[in-house]
């Protein structure tokens, strides 16, 4: 963390309002979990490039084969679009 420390008007204004999170789902992530929410690359340094944006539908097929649940989780639902 460099000297003048997080952003954190900036962050909270990312996570409550770019992300719609409840303050309390943004007051219980971690750091890394908010990096992650919000694109930002791991180690790229306390609020550098802070932008929210919308995950597409490649980054979410991509986010489900890394941490699949499902049949791991007992109950697989096929989702109709």
């Amino acid at each position: 963390m460099s000297g003048r420390g997080l952003d954190w008007p900036g962050l909270m204004r990312a996570g409550l309002q770019g992300l719609r999170l409840r303050p309390g789902e943004f007051w219980e992530l971690t750091p890394a979990e908010l990096a992650l929410m919000l694109g930002v690359e791991p180690g790229a340094g306390a609020g550098a490039g802070v932008k929210a944006s919308a995950m597409t539908r490649s980054g979410l097929d991509a986010l489900m084969a890394r941490f699949p649940d499902g049949a791991a989780a007992g109950a697989v639902r096929q989702c109709k679009e």
